[in-house]
């Protein structure tokens, strides 16, 4: 299995795949399969998006897959819970408004909305070491996503079929498509999702992993978000900086 593709299956394709006109292919491709909503999820923004459960949200994880910060997929991730740990760190104050979309600076070059990546070295990108189970963090992130979609526990049996063919039709091996088909079949507890963290670090990424995957308006996904980061461990104030940089891609 190679569990950075499967996360990225989860995230999106990167930005640059985006450009080269993949993502257009597959929207093509998923229109005439017949999976109504779970096509246009999975063109919204990878399996998450084809997991949750609303538009709003949807639209959210397309900013993420389609690289709102510069880049796309798991990249994008990791620089957003680096940008909240900085921030948490030195201070600074949490952002309250959405930064423009990221398109091309004349000047520079450089997207609006950029965030730079974790440094090589950094324990924000997510190769850098194992979940505390030992396995790789890849996985654990995916997990953390499929337990907080299930929070208000919106995906039915016609829903789960549909997804279940989704995920069958992707260029995924067998040992990930059977990760995911036992995810979802038993999603792990919010216990089991505190359980994988190691640091701080990992953390701070199980969290907004999470984040991504509600709707921080219900009142019961926004319960099972709070118990998250209060059995992860997290400050309260870091909470805020993680919210505050998922909140960029909500607008």
């Amino acid at each position: 299995m190679n569990p950075q593709a499967l996360l990225e299956q989860f995230l999106g394709p990167q930005a640059a795949q985006k450009a080269s006109g993949a993502a257009q292919s597959a929207k093509n491709s998923m229109a005439n399969s017949g999976l109504g909503g779970v096509a246009g999820g999975l063109a919204a923004g990878g399996l998450l998006g084809v997991l949750l459960g609303n538009k709003k949200a949807r639209k959210k994880v397309g900013k993420l897959a389609g690289g709102v910060v510069g880049y796309g997929g798991a990249a994008a991730l990791g620089a957003l819970a680096y940008r909240a740990y900085q921030n948490w760190e030195t201070n600074q104050p949490v952002p309250e408004a959405a930064p423009a979309a990221a398109t091309s600076v004349p000047q520079t070059g450089v997207p609006a909305g950029y965030l730079p990546p974790p440094p090589a070295e950094s324990k924000f990108n997510v190769e850098a070491a194992p979940a505390k189970d030992g396995k790789p963090f890849e996985l654990a992130l995916v997990l953390a996503m499929i337990s907080a979609a299930n929070a208000d526990g919106h995906i039915d049996s016609d829903e789960q079929s549909q997804i279940f063919d989704r995920v069958g039709a992707l260029p995924l091996d067998a040992e990930a498509k059977g990760f995911v088909f036992d995810a979802l079949s038993k999603p792990p507890s919010l216990q089991d999702i505190a359980d994988l963290a190691e640091g701080t670090e990992q953390a701070a990424e199980l969290y907004l992993a999470s984040r991504l995957a509600i709707d921080p308006d219900h009142p019961m996904e926004q319960a099972y978000l709070e118990a998250l980061g209060s059995r992860l461990g997290l400050p309260g104030d870091l909470v805020e900086h993680l919210n505050g940089q998922a909140a960029t891609l909500d607008a």
